[in-house]
Parts: structure tokens; C-alpha cells; sequence
């Protein structure tokens, strides 16, 4: 089994670089850490990187979990490449990109395009945000699968996630503590559903709702909270219509032996305890009867 750490980066095309920054710092409050020919590396915590925006095609996006070694690494490679999965091996030049010690690529089943990463540099410098935003660290992603029941059985059989709750066919995947890492979305096609950082307070999400508005940011969903792993959320849109969620109180599985997957119905009640609906495209929500 492949024994995934945590999440790491994520990796996003862009139609507008410049524009992609300018958003990343002023708006989502990331600082920039680095720069390559072609794009721009941002953090949000420790990491030297959670988020880096490549000048390209918006539609390549790209999701890095760490292993613990090269050793593992090899066998996560082994595995793969035994169930019919192609491994791309990281060159040197490809692991100073990415910050890594060495990686490994391959596609989901899905067709999403995951890395295993080990030793991702981490910065000396405290994360410094850019704007008043609380952020505490990059915490989890929406992943689309184009079928719910193969990929959670990948997710959870070829690599260690565990489910932690359902909201019909979307499953809540965590690889630690942490109630979910992955939100398996129903969709047509591959690709990041929505990428979340999560916040100190309530106060901070708050204020980011109001801020983004003034932006003219689109908010497409809240501010709302999750029956499922208890956030208090907010959910706006980025460059190329990525969707970014804040959310803060996530709850955490203490007990792995005694812990049930709770299955919720695919209602606006189960994304939404308090009653906030989705407004525009990025978020999967029930059909409106």
C-alpha cells in the first residue's frame, strides 16, 4: 500500500500569469517565494511552496502528496507500474522545480495528474501573508473523478485514505488526523475541483468574505458550514475559474478503530447546515428539485 503523509502542492496552468500573481498575493494572500522562467512559487505556511502558477495551459493541474523516503518512493513506483499505471521518475532538474528531493508522476485512474514527493523544502522564514487573511496552512483539495466508486477504491485500496464520510456518491478521503484531504467530486472530467486553505477563526472568514466582495471576487458558496467535517467555509473563484475555499474548525478523527463513515444524503442540507446556496459553477451541489 502506498502510504501517503500529506498533501503537499499543487501545480496550476495558467492563461495570464502576471494576473494569476496579482491574485495569489492581493486577494488569496499568499507570498511569493520564488520565481522560475515560466512561473511563480507561493507559500502558505512552512513549505517553501504550497501553490505554483506556471505561465501555460490552465487545464494542466497537478497534485503532490509526500511519502516518507526514496525507499517507499520506489515501491509506491513498483506498485503502480504492476496495476497498468505509466511512472514518469522526476530528473534532477524536474525535482529543483518542484522543490523536492525526488518524485514520482503517474495519472489516477481518473486521469488526474498526481505526484509522490520526498523532502519537500521547507522555508527557514516564517510565512508572511500578504493581506490580513489568518491563513494557517494548505490543507486539502477537490479531486473530480468520472467514477466515484473505481477511484475511492484507488484512493483507498492502492493508497492509504481512509473515508470518512459520504455525501452520496462524493467521498471525504483523509490520509491523517485531519478529516478529509480529499473530496472526491463526481464529474466528467479531470482536474483540481477546488483548492482550500484553512484559517485561524471564524473572524477570518468573515473578513474575507467581505474583502472578496469588495474585490469583485466571485463568492460562489457562503459563508456556511459543513455537517460533515464541521468547517465553517467560504468558497470564491480564482484565475481560470479555479475554485479556493478558506475554512476553519475542521474536526480531526481521534479514534481510527472505532471511527464510521457516515453517509449523508446529496442535498443542499448535507454541503450546508446553515442554509447557504451555491451561486455559479465549482461547487458540486444537489439539482434544485
Amino acid at each position: 500500500m502506498i502510504e501517503l503523509k500529506e498533501i503537499t502542492y499543487v501545480r496550476l496552468g495558467t492563461a495570464d500569469l502576471e494576473s494569476a500573481e496579482k491574485f495569489a498575493t492581493s486577494c488569496l494572500g499568499l507570498e511569493v517565494s520564488d520565481r522560475s522562467r515560466k512561473g511563480v512559487y507561493l507559500r502558505s505556511d512552512e513549505r517553501a511552496h504550497t501553490l505554483y502558477y506556471s505561465d501555460g495551459n490552465p487545464e494542466e493541474q497537478t497534485v503532490g502528496f509526500e511519502v516518507e523516503s526514496e525507499e517507499q518512493l520506489q515501491a509506491a513506483a513498483a506498485t503502480l507500474e504492476t496495476l497498468g499505471h505509466a511512472v514518469h521518475a522526476g530528473t534532477a532538474e524536474e525535482c529543483a522545480s518542484r522543490m523536492v528531493k525526488a518524485f514520482i508522476g503517474f495519472k489516477d485512474p481518473t486521469g488526474n495528474s498526481i505526484e509522490l514527493v520526498v523532502r519537500p523544502d521547507l522555508s527557514g522564514r516564517r510565512y508572511f501573508p500578504t493581506r490580513d487573511v489568518g491563513i494557517t496552512g494548505f490543507s486539502h483539495i477537490g479531486l473530480n473523478t468520472t467514477n466515484p466508486v473505481r477511484d475511492e477504491r484507488f484512493w483507498t485500496q492502492v493508497c492509504n485514505a481512509r473515508v470518512s464520510d459520504r455525501i452520496g456518491d462524493l467521498a471525504l478521503l483523509r490520509v491523517n488526523a485531519i478529516h478529509h484531504t480529499l473530496a472526491l467530486a463526481p464529474a466528467t472530467r479531470p482536474g483540481i475541483q477546488h483548492v482550500n486553505h484553512q484559517v485561524a477563526t471564524n473572524d477570518d472568514v468573515l473578513k474575507s468574505y467581505y474583502f472578496l466582495s469588495e474585490k469583485n471576487v466571485p463568492i460562489i458558496f457562503g459563508p456556511g458550514r459543513h455537517p460533515t467535517s464541521g468547517a465553517r467555509f467560504l468558497y470564491f473563484t480564482g484565475p481560470d475559474g479555479m475554485t479556493f475555499e478558506y475554512s476553519v474548525g475542521v474536526d480531526e478523527i481521534e479514534d481510527e478503530e472505532t471511527h464510521r463513515p457516515r453517509s449523508f444524503a446529496f442535498e443542499p442540507t448535507s454541503i450546508c447546515m446553515w442554509g447557504s446556496k451555491r451561486i455559479g459553477a465549482g461547487i458540486p451541489m444537489p439539482p434544485k428539485n
